[in-house]
């Protein structure tokens, strides 16, 4: 019995290493997930870049400024001149934030009822909601600092009121409802993972069944074949598009504050991708289990570092930087700029641009791979 069962576990073993790319790709996927887990997994947000209107130009201004760079949460990316500047930066997504100091500031503060209001973007609730907290504890921290050195100088301990009073306003998302963040990031990972996932194993199970030879000696052309078998995942992903964006919308409450021709045109770009994705991975496998694990390679990358679960900004740098490869990283961003700021094409051209080229590079390399692998 015991030598039977060793030739069993040897003999499977050896099956194991005459394929060693599936080897490969399963000891791979554990370390992959240690570190987007280790490193992407994380809402511990800091260095949220911000944009200041600082009208006062006083040493006191500054002096608050100056707390809202020490405290690590906050970065002061611009300096505006007015609220339309403000509003821009937000829409583009280049700020999270807003500080606008005014011009009788240091006079206000002077006579202890000074007042700074701060803008927030509540289309990322997860962002907005450290943003708020953040600027509530640094605006009572420089506030009680304030009131301790006004103590000190005047010889009282007690009723000194507090200096100054941040107004906050949150943009698009009053109540930061997570939904508003959410909803829009599912349409993306439906449309990225099920049509990937789709396109990948139906080829290969054609190729299993026999069945592509017998396409590959008929009439069809190549490229015929090629856009036969993802022409039907473009329907079904536009279908899930409407689905998720309806329920959404009736359900969960969520704006459609944005141009749905936008919304089509950018979910058509990211299908190109995720098609040529699947076309790509169907090509270098042989078996379903095969394609599912190369997909699982793409996947795992850009489900962590899209911005749909964590946001990018509490990612460490290099993580950053290899979200710049991934496609679906720009189409969250558009969907979410459309769905919950309304904006126009102007506001997100640069992830729209990106996202084509991505779609258009990915989607004709896999053809071309494709088209070579049936000759």
């Amino acid at each position: 019995m015991t030598l039977r069962l060793a030739s069993i576990v040897r003999k499977e073993f050896i099956q194991i290493l005459r394929d060693p790319r599936t080897l490969i790709m399963t000891l791979i996927i554990p370390i992959m997930q240690l570190f987007l887990l280790g490193y992407a997994a994380t809402t511990d947000i800091k260095n949220i870049p911000i944009a200041v209107w600082d009208q006062s130009r006083s040493p006191q201004s500054r002096a608050l400024l100056d707390a809202f760079r020490s405290a690590n949460y906050f970065t002061i990316a611009y300096e505006v001149g007015s609220q339309q500047d403000i509003q821009t930066l937000i829409e583009d997504g280049r700020v999270r934030a807003a500080l606008i100091i005014p011009p009788d500031y240091s006079l206000r503060l002077a006579e202890g009822d000074a007042q700074v209001s701060v803008i927030l973007d509540g289309s990322d609730a997860t962002s907005g909601s450290t943003a708020l907290s953040a600027s509530q504890l640094i605006g009572q921290s420089y506030s009680t600092k304030i009131m301790t050195e006004t103590a000190s100088r005047l010889g009282r301990g007690s009723g000194i009121t507090p200096p100054i009073q941040f107004l906050t306003q949150v943009w698009y998302n009053p109540d930061l409802a997570s939904a508003y963040f959410m909803i829009p990031g599912v349409i993306g990972m439906i449309l990225y993972v099920i049509t990937t996932m789709l396109t990948a194993t139906t080829i290969v199970r054609e190729r299993e069944r026999g069945t592509i030879e017998q396409l590959i000696v008929t009439p069809i052309r190549s490229w015929e074949l090629v856009v036969g078998k993802v022409l039907p995942y473009v329907v079904l992903g536009f279908f899930d598009t409407f689905e998720v964006l309806i329920l959404g919308h009736w359900w969960f409450g969520v704006p459609v504050r944005g141009s749905l021709a936008l919304v089509l045109e950018s979910s058509g770009l990211l299908l190109l991708s995720s098609l040529g994705i699947g076309l790509f991975a169907s090509t270098i496998a042989n078996t379903q289990q095969e394609a599912m694990l190369v997909v699982w390679m793409t996947l795992l990358p850009s489900i962590f570092l899209s911005g749909f679960f964590f946001p990018l900004e509490a990612m460490p740098p290099f993580l950053q930087a290899v979200a710049y490869m991934i496609p679906l990283r720009y189409y969250l961003i558009i969907i979410r700029s459309l769905l919950i700021k309304g904006v126009g094409l102007a506001a997100i051209q640069t992830e729209f641009m990106t996202l084509a080229v991505f779609g258009l590079v990915i989607m004709g390399a896999a053809a071309v791979r494709f088209r070579k692998r049936l000759d």
